[in-house]
């Protein structure tokens, strides 16, 4: 009987940190899993603007290159048709549990298949239709607006994704994490950061749940939260390599990052235990490093808009759409038609702050992919002004800063290891492309990728 194989994706995690916090003895599960496993470092095989980990998701879950598959954006995956490794896994009869992994999407669904996109998706669905519903809803409502001050959730949002989560799978370490962190956000809202912890540990309660009563042959659990702690973060850890020096340092948050790796380093011993017979794999497609680009300019900030309908009527778009925010300061805005879409985007790109365009806007046929363009936040006197009609509102009327200046980076460099039961571990030197990584999980599951795509691309 062949094993079943998880691969938990826990985006961006750094080997270089890895290394250094099992070193100094913060992470048991981590260092469990390691001495276990056939250890190599990936090579994403692109520099910025290739370097997001919605490109290296793809390109891992496909095998194919970024030349090849041309997803660009979050939220694109659908528009690439070609197979994925759990559709390949599909064809081969076997079943397939996907929770929460970037970017994804599924080709032809069965009866043995659970599927979850990640929470930024909004032309991908969950599997089976109405199963994952009010989590994923609930999920990708709470992800997409964490940073805002008032709560993104209501109290009936509370009250349905409990209700939700104990008839699958809430355990009683989540609860008394959950509730240990509303008496800590209660008394310091500088510790509201912890709740992504609490996010991840209630999604792998589910994800357990599913894998414990469906005994998938293959499954991803896909995790961000540490992601955006290095982000947000490293300045705090790490202040010697920062020399803006009008961006505050969070004493709450200085060991944010080592936060995170801990968290999960508990859920990858919970994995051990749930799984000693499995196959399992740690990816994190890329990593993160200091950034230091915009230190000369004081850092770079994400702005979101406060009330996007607001935003899009002093624009002057009165066509009909539909907002959905995405990562970071991206937003993606749906149109009836090419033309509706063409006449917004003239009034999009026409809104200007001291002369400077406001927004990033990219129309795709009917379609918007933008963003905010200004990375600091302006003075309070600061006007937003249309060229359309020369109307003129306030940034902070419009806009607010999530969180702090962003003090992590992407890096190339990314984790594979893989576990198997009666195999014995060992480093291998060097680094392997994430092309090849991807094939290495094919050939595990005894299914072939994209070979005459791959052969295309290399030609």
């Amino acid at each position: 009987m062949s094993r079943p194989v998880i691969v938990l994706e826990f985006n961006e995690l750094s080997p270089t940190l890895m290394d250094r916090f099992i070193e100094q003895g913060h992470l048991p599960g981590f260092k469990a899993l390691r001495d276990q496993s056939t250890v190599q470092v990936t090579d994403a095989g692109e520099q910025s603007p290739n370097l997001e980990p919605w490109i290296q998701w793809v390109t891992f879950h496909t095998g194919l290159p970024f030349s090849t598959h041309k997803v660009f954006d979050l939220g694109d995956a659908h528009k690439f048709k070609a197979p994925r490794i759990w559709d390949r896994v599909l064809e081969a009869g076997k079943s397939v549990w996907v929770c929460g992994s970037m970017n994804a999407t599924i080709q032809k669904p069965n009866n043995k298949t659970w599927f979850i996109p990640d929470p930024w998706a909004a032309e991908v669905n969950p599997y089976p239709n109405g199963e994952f519903d009010l989590f994923f809803g609930l999920v990708a409502k709470y992800v997409q607006d964490h940073a805002r001050e008032t709560a993104p959730w209501s109290k009936k949002d509370y009250l349905n994704f409990v209700i939700y989560m104990l008839t699958h799978g809430l355990s009683i370490k989540s609860m008394w994490m959950a509730g240990k962190q509303i008496v800590q956000d209660k008394l310091n809202k500088e510790l509201r950061w912890k709740r992504a912890t609490i996010l991840d540990r209630l999604q792998w309660d589910l994800f357990k749940h599913y894998w414990k009563s469906k005994q998938p042959d293959f499954s991803t659990f896909f995790i961000n939260s540490t992601a955006h702690f290095q982000h947000f973060h490293w300045r705090d850890m790490e202040p010697e390599h920062f020399t803006a020096n009008n961006v505050p340092l969070s004493p709450y948050a200085r060991d944010a990052i080592l936060t995170g790796y801990k968290s999960m380093d508990g859920l990858v011993s919970e994995a051990l235990k749930m799984a000693p017979d499995a196959i399992i794999l740690l990816v994190t497609a890329l990593s993160q490093q200091p950034l230091l680009k915009y230190e000369s300019v004081g850092g770079k900030c994400i702005m979101k808009p406060i009330n996007p309908d607001a935003l899009m009527k002093f624009a002057g778009v009165t066509q009909n759409y539909r907002y959905a925010p995405v990562m970071s300061e991206e937003f993606r805005i749906y149109f009836d038609s090419e033309a509706d879409a063409i006449a917004a985007e003239a009034k999009l790109k026409g809104m200007t702050v001291n002369g400077q365009q406001l927004l990033r806007v990219i129309r795709t046929k009917d379609e918007i992919y933008g963003g905010c363009d200004i990375i600091n936040m302006p003075s309070s006197d600061t006007l937003i002004r249309t060229s359309t009609s020369n109307q003129t509102v306030s940034f902070v009327s419009m806009f607010y800063q999530a969180e702090g200046a962003k003090s992590g980076g992407h890096h190339p460099d990314g984790i594979f290891w893989v576990r198997t039961p009666g195999q014995a571990a060992k480093v291998v030197p060097g680094k392997l492309p994430l092309t090849d990584a991807a094939q290495q999980l094919a050939d595990i599951m005894g299914v072939r990728l994209n070979d005459e795509l791959l052969q295309k691309s290399a030609a």
